[in-house]
């Protein structure tokens, strides 16, 4: 499980880790930073701070793509209850008094939150007041009958009139002032502030992190988004521009390699391949959550059924003496599982992609001569003796003693527990077409061994 919540003026990293002790803090989100952090597959973000001005704010189509995921997205204090009130209706979950309030349309104007604030070194420390505090501590001094209503309308539409940045408490209190607003609720204000403001937005915030610590000891499970995400060209064009790593964020759920392995991979000459066959994996991964695919539950026990049976994990204590020799847990499985399910769908959807680029792959590697010249003269020799599509009975062996000649001869390896799944995964569609691939090599192997 891993949370994430973005903030910066409203509360302090320290004051969320107080709440969430494992959540990984972020600053305030920009375009493209919720996507990024979504590729980690959290199990929830949560949105308090993020840029209006200075660079392109948080895009709806990032969250509305992390709930597609089947990340729990929550919003509160600032551009989390914009986004919020914007994207309830697709399931993004707002918290607390200003969410509310722009999702019944009480509060419309993005700066109703904004505030200004000094950079990352700083804390991200505010020097403005973000007009719904200022709205949320008129309405505590009315109640506490320190100004009346007709005082409280008038410090309102005086703090609105002032640009977002410029607004605090005692530029506020000045316009009222010049304003011509009576003296005396004016000073009883300025003495009763220190006391009786309110911090409307922080307040939401810490309703925010509470929401999510109940919401995922829930154990809900991946969202269920009830919209299909649409790929578009402008869409395209911010996965591209982003361009985020997976490995830049550190809410990823994969363990780290441990010291040493890629030494040891090294030094056996497994590197190369290795690292080929893990970055094939970490794209296939990323396209699948780009092509918005989420594994159900019926696909992902497919896949651990396919899984069991290649490895010959028949029973219980097979898969627990598995998990332990691999260093694994059952939650760490899960997300495997569920990888694998994804990756098995990419290879699929992509195979004939994958064809198209197999014989520049050959070429790169130094092998599409020799398999090309060997394919011809197989063709060649099995043609002339008419052996295109051999029989067990042509060859005059058994099925058992096929497979020990491939599998413990030609290949030296064991033979497969499950040998639907081995010819599946070694490109074929089915046993009895890896059977005739087999027969025919084993008439070329003779042919081309027999004196001429």
């Amino acid at each position: 499980m891993t949370l994430v919540v973005f903030t910066g003026p409203t509360l302090a990293a320290d004051e969320v880790r107080a709440e969430l002790p494992d959540a990984v803090v972020l600053p305030p989100a920009a375009q493209g930073d919720l996507y990024r952090a979504a590729l980690g597959r959290p199990t929830a973000i949560g949105l308090v701070d993020g840029y209006f001005e200075r660079v392109p704010a948080v895009w709806h189509k990032e969250i509305l793509w992390a709930m597609a995921q089947g990340i729990h997205v929550f919003g509160a204090a600032s551009m989390g209850a914009l986004r919020a009130a914007e994207l309830a209706p697709f399931g993004m979950i707002g918290i607390g008094d200003i969410a509310a309030a722009f999702t019944s349309g009480e509060l419309e104007d993005d700066d109703e939150v904004a505030v200004a604030h000094g950079p990352a070194e700083g804390g991200y420390r505010a020097s403005s007041e973000a007009m719904v505090n200022l709205r949320a501590t008129f309405a505590a001094a009315v109640q506490e009958n320190v100004i009346d209503d007709g005082v409280r309308g008038l410090l309102v539409r005086v703090a609105k009139a002032l640009y977002y940045a410029d607004r605090a408490y005692p530029s506020v209190l000045a316009a009222a002032r010049a304003e011509g607003a009576p003296a005396a609720p004016l000073d009883a204000l300025a003495a009763w502030l220190p006391r009786g403001r309110v911090n409307q937005k922080r307040a939401d915030a810490l309703a925010m992190l509470s929401a999510m610590r109940d919401h995922v000891a829930r154990a809900p499970g991946p969202m269920q988004a009830t919209f299909a995400f649409e790929h578009t060209e402008v869409w395209e064009r911010l996965v591209r521009e982003t361009g985020a790593p997976r490995a830049a964020f550190a809410a990823t759920s994969e363990a780290p390699a441990p010291d040493g392995l890629v030494e040891e991979l090294g030094v056996l000459g497994r590197f190369p391949h290795a690292r080929v066959a893990a970055l094939a994996r970490v794209l296939a991964l990323d396209e699948s959550r780009r092509q918005g695919f989420r594994p159900s539950p019926e696909l992902v026990q497919v896949t651990a059924d396919t899984f069991r049976r290649e490895r010959g994990l028949h029973g219980p204590d097979d898969v627990l003496g598995w998990l332990r020799d691999e260093g694994l847990d059952d939650a760490a499985l899960t997300r495997l599982l569920d990888d694998e399910t994804r990756v098995r769908w990419v290879e699929t959807a992509l195979l004939p992609d994958v064809l198209r680029a197999l014989p520049d792959h050959l070429r790169l590697s130094g092998g599409y001569a020799a398999l090309v010249a060997r394919l011809t003269a197989k063709q060649r020799v099995l043609a002339e003796r008419g052996l295109e599509n051999p029989s067990l009975a042509d060859a005059g062996v058994t099925e058992e003693a096929l497979w020990e000649w491939y599998h413990g001869g030609m290949l030296a390896v064991p033979r497969p527990a499950d040998l639907h799944a081995w010819a599946q995964s070694a490109g074929f569609e089915s046993v009895d077409d890896l059977r005739r691939a087999v027969l025919r090599q084993w008439w070329f192997e003779r042919v081309e061994r027999s004196p001429s």
